[in-house]
């Protein structure tokens, strides 16, 4: 059997890993009753026949026999755009925190990269090994995966949570051919507690604490990324919220767990490296007020808008999309 070896994570931004050789989710039951209750709403994709792929690892890969889980951080950058908002360029407008997190680019692109760089290494000297990434865009529940490798637990805002690393991560796999010689992590207890906090501050009450689980429909994140165009009205107390104009970070923003690696010593990323990294996208959507950015997006063509944003998280939104999210804002 092959053996792991932990200098092979180079990368800065994999902040945590683990090591499962479970290949089928907790959560499997879970996702079922959800979905039979409609709180999928709008996202076919978790309901059509890619849900009962995700009951296995098998499903996806079926020579599966362990899998390698990374935690990719966006923290460092969350911190500085937080600085950036209460400066004096930002007009209010606001973007979810992972949109800036890996240089501007579609952190797919990014994370892909770093995976593929990866397996190459933990090939190197074992000629049978095979290997298959695993990011959110396969249907395998990622979150489980991580929760099954020992990286978190399921807060009652339905996001894995670290103890140590909050929860400003994206999460990338490895599944593997073979089992690795490497210690397995034990399953990490819930540390939510009576918290409410995530509960209490979403403007739209998506989140049921009880399941820990999202209504699809009554999430920030769903209406203004899944929803492309003109169609259901904006969730009821989307009002409250603070500018969002493509995802949310609400949730995430209030937890406590996201405080403790600040406390342990964790910092922004320097000011004149986020805001190089991310210049495309600071001076065409968060330096903009709302009249010159609705303005601007006016005049492009759909297409124009797709060849400028394609390599952003922004392109998935379309033109009209983002527009219709820009509208809300402007209202009077």
């Amino acid at each position: 059997m092959p053996l792991f070896k932990p200098q092979l994570l180079t990368h800065h931004k994999v902040v945590d890993w683990g090591y499962t050789e479970e290949l089928e989710p907790y959560s499997y039951d879970n996702l079922e009753a959800w979905v039979e209750k409609g709180e999928h709403g709008s996202l076919g994709y978790l309901a059509d026949h890619r849900m009962q792929v995700r009951s296995s690892l098998k499903n996806v890969f079926p020579e599966c026999e362990s899998t390698l889980v990374f935690l990719f951080s966006y923290h460092q950058e969350k911190l500085a755009l937080e600085e950036f908002y209460k400066g004096p360029d930002s007009h209010g407008i606001k973007l979810a925190s992972y949109v800036l997190g890996f240089e501007g680019k579609d952190y797919h692109l990014r994370v892909r990269e770093s995976l593929e760089e990866l397996a190459t290494k933990l090939s190197e000297g074992h000629d049978d090994l095979k290997w298959r990434l695993s990011l959110d865009i396969q249907p395998v529940l990622e979150r489980d995966l991580a929760h099954r490798a020992g990286l978190g637990w399921f807060g009652k805002n339905s996001m894995l949570i670290s103890k140590d690393k909050g929860s400003f991560f994206i999460i990338g796999s490895l599944l593997l051919n073979k089992k690795l010689e490497i210690p397995k992590r034990p399953i990490e207890t819930d540390h939510c507690g009576q918290c409410r906090a995530c509960v209490d501050a979403c403007p739209t009450q998506a989140i049921d604490e009880d399941t820990r689980t999202l209504t699809a429909e009554k999430c920030i994140s769903t209406w203004t990324i899944e929803h492309f165009k003109e169609g259901p009205d904006a969730p009821i107390g989307m009002e409250k919220a603070s500018g969002e104009v493509f995802g949310c970070d609400i949730c995430q923003d209030v937890c406590p767990w996201n405080d403790r690696p600040v406390r342990l010593g964790l910092e922004a990323q320097d000011t004149k490296i986020f805001e190089k990294n991310n210049s495309f996208l600071i001076e065409e959507i968060l330096k903009k007020n709302l009249t010159e950015l609705s303005g601007d997006l006016q005049e492009v063509s759909n297409r124009g808008f797709v060849k400028k944003f394609l390599h952003t998280p922004l392109g998935r939104t379309g033109r009209r999309g983002f527009l219709k999210n820009l509208y809300f804002w402007k209202k009077p």
